[in-house]
């Protein structure tokens, strides 16, 4: 009895090892699958970033173009808006000028003297 609890036991242990082979293989194959997809995620994400880097490139020159610009159409803005302030001025004298030409006149009336009516 103790001989076949011993092939029992052998047999057991031989089915556990091939059991824990075929697993040890499946992970293996996992981890192969996983370290390619990583390979091919680490160069997407150069990539990436390499246009990532030439964007910022030609936004960093877009910015310094538009800033040129800008110092260059101020003093155009500057001299719009004395004009502004010109023709502003210019509308406040004429309305004040039109407003005291048509200044309501105020009519005095003279003293009257009381007329007596006698009735007949």
């Amino acid at each position: 009895m103790l001989e076949w609890s011993a092939a029992i036991a052998a047999v057991a242990f031989t089915i556990l090892v091939i059991y824990l082979i075929l697993t040890l293989r499946k992970i293996m194959a996992t981890l192969g699958e996983t370290e390619k997809t990583l390979a091919d995620a680490r160069k997407a994400v150069n990539g990436i970033t390499d246009e990532t880097e030439d964007l910022i490139h030609t936004a960093n020159q877009i910015s310094e173009d538009v800033k040129g610009k800008v110092k260059a159409i101020d003093p155009l803005v500057e001299s719009a808006q004395d004009v502004g302030e010109m023709l502003h001025d210019v509308t406040s004298s004429v309305k004040r000028t039109a407003l005291q030409k048509n200044k309501p006149k105020t009519i005095h009336a003279k003293e009257v003297k009381p007329v007596q009516i006698k009735l007949k």
